[in-house]
This record gives C-alpha cells, sequence and structure tokens, in this order.
C-alpha cells in the first residue's frame, strides 16, 4: 500500500518530467511548439498522458524502497519488477519516457530511503542501489546497452552507477543560472544544455554515429558560451540549434531525462501536508 509520503514523491517526479516538457524550445526535443505543427514528432499531449501514467509504479517504487529500508539486491531486483511494469503502461499510454523512467524510479526510490535528503545524499542513495545487478532483468540486450558497447558509452545504467553525474551537473547550472538572474525558463534550458554539452547519449550515438554526437555537444556549448539562453546570441544560437537537429531528425532524449532527473532533485525535500500537521 503506497503512503501519501509515497505518493508525493511520485506526483514530484511527475511534475519534474511534465516542468521538462513544458520548455521550449529545446533542440530536437518535442515541446508545446510539436501540437499539430511538426509532422513526424510526438504529439506534446500524448507525452503528457505518458508521464502521468508513469505516477503509480513510481509510487510504488518509493514504497518498496520504504519498505525495505536500504539499498539491497532485493530492493534492485523489485524496482526492476515494478519498473517493467510501469513500461507496460507507458506503451498502452503511447509510449516515450522509458529513459526517463529508469532515473526518476531510481531518484525516487532513494528519497523514499533518505527522507528529508537532499539533492546529493539522493543521488549517492541512487548509487548504491544502481550498484547491484537485476538478475531478473531479460538477458537479450537493449538497444542503449549495444550502443553503450560498441562506442564504449557509459549509457543509462553507466550514469546511475556514477551516481547521476550529469542529474547534479544540472542541477549546478539551475542553482548558477538562477544565482545569475537568469528567468526560470532560461534557467532550466541552461541546465539541458549543460548535459548536452557533455553526455555521450547513446540515442544520438544510435542515430547520428560519434560525428553526429561531437556536432551537438559542440552546438550546446555554443550556447552557454555566447551567455546562456538568457542572453540575445544564446537565444540566437539556440534557435539555430534547434532548425539544424530538427532538420536532421536528431534528438538528444538521453539529456532531456537527465534534466527531468534535476528538476525532482530541485524540489527535494518532498513535503507532505495534511490536515492533522496543519491543525
Amino acid at each position: 500500500m503506497h503512503s501519501r509520503e509515497d505518493e508525493a514523491l511520485a506526483q514530484a517526479a511527475v511534475d519534474a518530467l511534465t516542468g521538462q516538457l513544458a520548455l521550449a524550445p529545446k533542440p530536437g526535443l518535442p515541446d508545446p511548439r510539436d501540437l499539430g505543427v511538426r509532422a513526424g514528432h510526438r504529439d506534446h499531449d500524448w507525452l503528457r498522458w505518458s508521464a502521468k501514467a508513469l505516477a503509480p509504479g513510481l509510487a510504488a517504487m518509493a514504497a518498496a524502497a520504504r519498505r525495505t529500508g536500504e539499498p539491497t539486491p532485493r530492493l534492485r531486483m523489485e524496482l526492476g519488477a515494478i519498473g517493467r511494469c510501469a513500461e507496460h503502461s507507458l506503451r498502452l499510454a503511447g509510449g516515450g519516457h522509458r529513459g526517463a523512467l529508469w532515473t526518476l524510479g531510481l531518484l525516487v526510490a532513494a528519497a523514499a530511503l533518505e527522507p528529508g535528503a537532499g539533492a546529493l545524499e539522493v543521488t549517492a542513495t541512487a548509487k548504491r542501489i544502481a550498484a547491484h545487478p537485476d538478475r531478473r532483468a531479460p538477458r537479450r540486450p537493449s538497444r542503449g546497452s549495444t550502443v553503450s558497447a560498441t562506442y564504449g558509452a557509459a549509457g543509462a545504467r553507466g550514469e546511475a552507477r556514477a551516481g547521476f553525474p550529469h542529474v547534479r551537473r544540472a542541477w549546478d547550472a539551475l542553482a548558477a543560472a538562477r544565482s545569475a538572474g537568469a528567468p526560470e525558463a532560461e534557467a532550466r534550458l541552461d541546465a539541458l544544455l549543460t548535459v548536452m554539452s557533455t553526455l555521450q547519449d547513446t540515442e544520438l550515438l544510435y542515430t547520428a554515429g560519434p560525428l553526429g554526437l561531437r556536432h551537438v555537444q559542440a552546438g550546446a556549448r555554443g550556447i552557454l558560451e555566447a551567455g546562456g539562453t538568457a542572453t540575445e546570441a544564446g537565444r540566437a544560437a539556440l534557435h539555430a540549434l534547434d532548425t539544424d537537429l530538427h532538420a536532421r531528425a536528431w534528438s538528444p532524449r538521453g539529456s532531456a531525462g537527465l534534466l527531468a532527473g534535476a528538476l525532482f532533485l530541485d524540489c527535494l525535500p518532498v513535503r507532505v501536508s495534511s490536515p492533522e500537521r496543519a491543525a
């Protein structure tokens, strides 16, 4: 059974994912402009519904972590089983967000294990969970794991086992942009670009190869070096990269999921209000 705390963590994760979806323009990624405008791109409403479909699975992950009480191999296997059920729900809702489910699931479970903890403690706990193998996982390799093996990229598993370094970088970039006076939307876009500038995105490696990945990384760095998306030069560079990536049909989906992880960390600790506490 899920507690109010479990449901609050799950909702915070869903809010982080839908908050990422609401940003625009995101180079090569779906955003609100896709509503009936770009043929061949995923409908934005479809992705929002898919994000909401994750809530029960994420709440179940939080409940499993709270019940287990520590990052054990048993918890890792239980999270994997819940995650595969959640992937089925995603397919029924239209698909999308598999990478974000992996990131947010581990972070939600870690936050449930460390009530009241901040971002660094939560990512450290997520690292301890991810260190255990999921012995019940299907043996067939995923596309991401195949690409990781081919190109030597860390991939989603490597990112988690390293304690989500790109999630932490995005979280730091978000704070730095806010401190510099950037509006919230631009601060979040700068955080996304920070991830894109260095992440070995397996989706990009699959569709564009190493040269394409470096092209995207260089474009993201160029925007940040121009002053970020809150500046006129940075905004112009952002629009140019967005047009370029959509024309090439290159999508840095891994970066989007990691930004959602950073936005989840940004809302920690999640507090639950109740009539009893308010009284």
